[in-house]
């Protein structure tokens, strides 16, 4: 399952190749939605009316994580497409069909084995609304993958902190930015979780603030805010005059264009990316950073200081205590010291 997860968290970065042409699925245009949702490929919608029930039934009724979705339909999109230029009926397309594309795809194997899953989801489908009669995908056995760490680079504490410093907190967007880097690293919150952020859900519980994160799956989760990241979103509020704002309102808001004006528009996931890498451009970090590089951080931190691996895994939102490890990057750096005693 960990597998899964970080393929899906990256796959929109990959790019694949057909006999065409690269596409990139963060450029791909999928065709516009119907009146009854994306319109199928058309070798499905020349498979008939099953197929095309099926086809829906796949992306709008078993599919409910909208990421996974996106990445399912990519996938499958891509190897309709392949199957057409073959001139391949839906119930002509075999094993070796999906074994011959899945040898051709110049992707990782973390991908390939998402494409895999996709295609044998989707192909269940249409075996139980009898449009085809054996799943094609389903004899195709993936290539081995064990996952020791992940690949998102880490963000070291003194840089960490040395971003934060950088920030121009005089303007009610650099208070903006600090308090949302500040909640990447004292939270470890997924940027998802925290574009969802509504004022409601940092409130007070006794003494103590606390923000509520609707995570995956839609589950809820609340983390006490540290006094320093308690100021940090405080500040924010008190410049954004934000203090007594509607509980559903948005807690974290765009601006319009250089203005410095905060709009009722909440920011999405890819704004707050974008923000995160200019502001490590700003601070003179590495590119590669990313906002999930604090995750990577504060899970090592923690680790580091002997917290034992359950109450990583609970602040992490982390199902299995694997996945939590992906992230320790304690004992898997290889240092200078080590190369340089090699005796050749």
């Amino acid at each position: 399952m960990h597998t899964k997860i970080q393929g899906i968290a990256w796959f929109a970065e990959q790019e694949f190749t057909t006999d065409l042409e690269p596409v990139s699925l963060a450029a791909a245009k999928l065709p516009a939605a119907t009146a009854n949702g994306v319109e199928p490929p058309a070798i499905v919608s020349a498979a008939g009316p099953a197929a095309q029930f099926a086809w829906d039934e796949f992306i709008y009724a078993k599919i409910r994580n909208p990421h996974t979705r996106r990445a399912y339909l990519f996938s499958v999109r891509q190897f309709l497409d392949h199957c057409r230029r073959l001139d391949k009926a839906l119930t002509q397309i075999a094993p070796r069909d999906v074994g011959l594309y899945l040898d051709g795809l110049p992707c990782s194997l973390a991908t390939k084995k998402l494409h895999l899953a996709a295609l044998r989801h989707f192909f269940d489908t249409l075996v139980t609304r009898h449009v085809v009669i054996l799943n094609p995908a389903a004899s195709v056995r993936g290539e081995r993958l064990q996952v020791v760490e992940g690949k998102t680079p880490e963000i070291g504490v003194d840089h960490a902190r040395r971003l934060i410093r950088k920030i121009d907190t005089s303007h009610v967007v650099g208070l903006r930015d600090r308090a949302i880097i500040g909640i990447l690293i004292y939270t470890a919150a997924r940027v998802g979780a925290i574009a969802k952020l509504h004022r409601g859900d940092f409130y007070t519980v006794a003494d103590q603030h606390c923000l509520r994160f609707t995570e995956k799956g839609g589950k809820h989760r609340e983390i006490p805010v540290r006094h320093d990241l308690r100021s940090f979103i405080l500040d924010y509020l008190s410049a954004g005059g934000m203090e007594h704002s509607d509980k559903a309102s948005p807690l974290f808001r765009t601006t319009i264009r250089r203005t410095r004006q905060l709009t009722q528009i909440a920011m999405t996931g890819d704004d707050i990316g974008r923000m995160v890498k200019r502001r490590v451009k700003e601070a003179g970090l590495s590119a590669r950073l990313s906002p999930h590089s604090f995750r990577v951080t504060t899970i090592t931190d923690l680790l580091t200081q002997g917290v034992p691996l359950e109450d990583v895994q609970n602040l992490a939102g982390h199902a299995d205590p694997r996945t939590t490890r992906l992230y320790d990057r304690r004992q898997r750096k290889v240092t200078r010291n080590i190369v340089e005693r090699i005796s050749v």
